[in-house]
């Protein structure tokens, strides 16, 4: 029923249309994203043909004998277009299966792409994954605001705001991140003995590739120094913070604040999303770190990895 075909070079251009017109694809899930970071991972992209047109999309790498829904994303799990129906999709797990055990495979780990960033409901894969009796291999919470409705801040979020106003905290977007980049260095160094997960010479690759996607708000002080940031993936239908710190000044002038009150002015979104806040594949929760986010209206979505055998 289905052609399923590895993805090679050469096929950039149709893989990264089919993205662009689908229902659940992000920016990240385009090849000038996904093969900056080529060399470190063994690509198995796999593209489904269905009548001799595009049907669906895999971003995947493999490491031994199992194949990881692509493990240099966040998520990567099946890219559809709006013609997708529950019954073909479900007999593409099924051929799929066959084919990566006739390659060797034993395993997979597939991680579906969070809910909010489909343009239309897409979770034909979920159930898939049931019928391949799938385990929930690993959970990380995040937290989203939905603009349409704006729920209340924390007293002592209102307050730091209203100490970004006494101290004239102003907000704009730029590309430029050094300074930036010094603080979050700084920050991950000095608190988890971490770097950022991209090199700032990476991310400014990245920005040059996708400039309408990637921006730094940065808030800046009377001197107009950078204080704090918050360096923002832009997609479809959702505003999410890629990296965010401040200064030790940043954090007592309310910086952060000041950004999030400029972020929730911004237009033509459905949700922002923060990013995780667990560690250990969801096992350990940074309950400060999700307090903070919570405060500002933000409630729990799920970033789901799950695994299946290939008996």
């Amino acid at each position: 029923m289905f052609e399923i075909v590895r993805y090679t070079p050469d096929k950039q251009a149709e893989w990264d249309a089919f993205v662009e017109v689908s229902k659940n694809g992000t920016f990240l899930l385009k090849r000038g994203y996904m093969d900056y970071h080529a060399d470190r991972f063994t690509d198995c992209s796999l593209m489904f043909y269905f009548k001799e047109k595009l049907y669906a999309l895999l971003p995947a790498n493999t490491e031994g004998n199992t194949l990881y829904s692509h493990q240099g994303l966040t998520y990567g799990g099946l890219i559809m277009n709006e013609t997708c129906s529950a019954a073909n999709v479900l007999n593409l797990f099924f051929e799929m299966n066959s084919w990566l055990k006739e390659q060797g495979f034993q395993k997979v780990l597939y991680k579906p792409i969070p809910s909010i960033y489909s343009t239309l409901p897409s979770e034909e894969d979920l159930y898939a994954l049931f019928r391949c009796q799938a385990i929930l291999k690993a959970c990380g919470i995040s937290t989203a605001i939905d603009y349409s409705q704006l729920s209340k801040w924390h007293k002592d979020r209102h307050t730091a705001l209203n100490r970004s106003k006494r101290n004239h905290v102003t907000v704009r977007q730029t590309q430029h991140i050094h300074a930036f980049w010094q603080i979050l260095t700084s920050n991950l160094q000095t608190r988890h003995g971490v770097l950022p997960v991209h090199t700032q010479q990476e991310m400014e690759l990245l920005m040059q590739r996708f400039p309408e996607n990637i921006v730094l708000y940065e808030a800046i002080d009377t001197d107009e120094e950078c204080i704090a940031g918050m360096l923002a993936y832009r997609s479809k239908n959702v505003l999410h913070s890629q990296y965010l710190a401040a200064s030790l000044q940043g954090k007592k002038c309310g910086a952060i604040e000041a950004i999030m009150e400029a972020i929730l002015q911004e237009k033509g979104y459905r949700y922002f999303d923060f990013g995780i806040s667990t560690e250990e594949g969801g096992r350990y929760l940074n309950e400060g770190l999700i307090y903070q986010k919570e405060g500002f209206g933000g409630r729990g979505i799920c970033y789901n990895t799950y695994e299946y055998t290939l008996s």
